[in-house]
């Protein structure tokens, strides 16, 4: 039994909880059944701690459905376990990432195509939405949800004149989104939509939102009391593409963080909104020679939730002698918003070559970087040989915790504005310091034969 500390049993959070306990021994229930032997020693000490243990991390339901276990996701975003009971907008993970664009339709089939991502619910004018079609995509615990316009009075296709295509909400689950309201009205946000609740026949879906930088936006969403493919108006669909025989089951199994690009000036105060109504706490901060170079500069700083599945990088430009990538950015998207997200993987070498061969474009990294000693000294062992990387244009970088790999991809679509990261982490907990400089310089070379540089 829950006891007082957690509030009343049959509260928002109560029930979380209690939901999450059940998840866990499903999963361990399906572990033993597929091994046919016994639980092994980190799935043991779940089954005993979990039940009673709020600070234990938990896996939600969609980590569950995409058979994850807490010792990858410790290793693929750096999952942590900190006390729920205590904090006053607790985020359970990233519900889903939405994007406005151009022509939703072909977008969905691209990341189908491309991302290896499969289809999994749609709304439209066939389901009774008018003005838009969207399209739910899912790799690993991943959503993605593209939304395009279908009338000529879609405010989506406002917004994509004015942004082109791009992310309009970082969607994040919570386990009670009164509470979180409350909490973020008193510390002063933007209440975009009131809690309200959305009905069908798989039940209910309790959301609200609130304002972010520019038009970005958090849809808070709880979900426990619904068993339906997304939300209420949305109609389950099947994969809409055929994959070659020895396609892997998904290229990538999270998403790791959601980078924001902010005006000059204005890191410091999404910074401290993030900190004040979410009560997110500050992982990193990168300022001066760590993110320069000859011609470039920019600040960051990064924020991240209790349990660290939501990681939020806010960067700003700084003063230099040309235009750096943020201010780029800001220039094209026409203000702030998000401009990259990473992309967890387990095997970033198969899933670059898989990407490579799909038609995806990834920066390019110059021969000297690999030929470096004070690198080759720096990150020292790592599981597969240089040369490999090399080969692929895979950047390692090592911390104090252990090394990671990345790449990052070239922009996906007409204006030079939002990207992909592929990570894969061995312990490293940062986000590639060391590779700041090589990446600065290789978006520079790609700025500069845009004209933007």
């Amino acid at each position: 039994m829950l006891s007082g500390q957690y509030g009343e049993q049959d509260s928002p959070i109560a029930r979380h909880l209690v939901q999450a306990n059940r998840y866990q021994l499903r999963i361990l229930y399906d572990i033993d059944q597929a091994r046919g032997n016994g639980r092994s020693g980190e799935d043991q000490e779940v089954a005993e701690m979990s039940v009673t243990d709020p600070m234990r991390a938990h896996l939600t339901e969609d980590e569950r459905t995409a058979d994850l276990r807490l010792d990858q996701l410790r290793q693929l975003v750096g999952l942590v376990d900190y006390d729920v009971s205590r904090d006053p907008f607790p985020v359970t993970g990233m519900d889903a990432i939405v994007f406005w664009v151009g022509n939703a339709t072909q977008a969905a089939a691209y990341y189908q195509l491309a991302f290896g991502m499969d289809l999994v619910a749609y709304a439209g004018p066939e389901t009774g939405v008018r003005d838009r079609r969207s399209y739910v995509l899912r790799s690993g615990s991943a959503r993605f949800v593209l939304e395009g316009g279908a009338s000529p009075d879609s405010p989506i296709l406002d917004h994509h004149r004015r942004h082109g295509d791009g992310v309009v909400d970082l969607a994040l689950e919570v386990p009670d989104v009164d509470r979180c309201v409350a909490h973020a009205r008193a510390q002063g946000a933007t209440i975009l939509e009131e809690p309200y609740d959305e009905t069908d026949e798989h039940g209910t879906v309790r959301r609200a939102a609130i304002a972010a930088y520019g038009d970005t936006r958090h849809t808070l969403v709880d979900r426990s009391r619904y068993h339906g493919p997304y939300l209420p108006g949305f109609a389950e669909r099947a994969a809409t593409v055929t994959r070659p025989a020895g396609h892997p089951k998904r290229i990538f199994q999270a998403v790791d963080h959601c980078v924001g690009n902010v005006e000059l000036g204005r890191m410091d105060y999404w910074v401290e909104f993030y900190n004040r109504v979410m009560g997110f706490v500050n992982l990193a901060e990168f300022v001066g020679d760590d993110i320069a170079t000859e011609y470039s500069a920019l600040m960051s700083k990064v924020v991240a939730n209790g349990n660290h599945r939501v990681k939020f990088p806010l960067n700003e430009p700084a003063i230099a002698k040309k235009k750096s990538q943020i201010d780029e950015y800001l220039e094209f998207y026409n203000g702030p918003g998000c401009q990259h997200i990473a992309l967890a993987t387990s095997d970033i070498l198969g899933a670059v070559d898989l990407l490579r061969e799909n038609g995806v474009e990834f920066l390019p990294t110059p021969a000297s970087y690999y030929e470096d000693p004070e690198l080759r000294a720096r990150i020292g062992k790592v599981r597969v040989p240089i040369e490999e990387l090399q080969r692929r244009g895979i950047l390692v970088d090592r911390d104090e915790d252990g090394y990671l790999l990345q790449i990052f991809t070239k922009p996906i679509g007409d204006r030079p504005t939002v990207f992909y990261e592929l990570i894969e982490r061995h312990g490293s907990l940062g986000f590639g310091k060391g590779n700041f400089k090589a990446l600065f310089e290789a978006i520079e070379r790609e700025q500069e034969r845009r004209g933007n540089l």
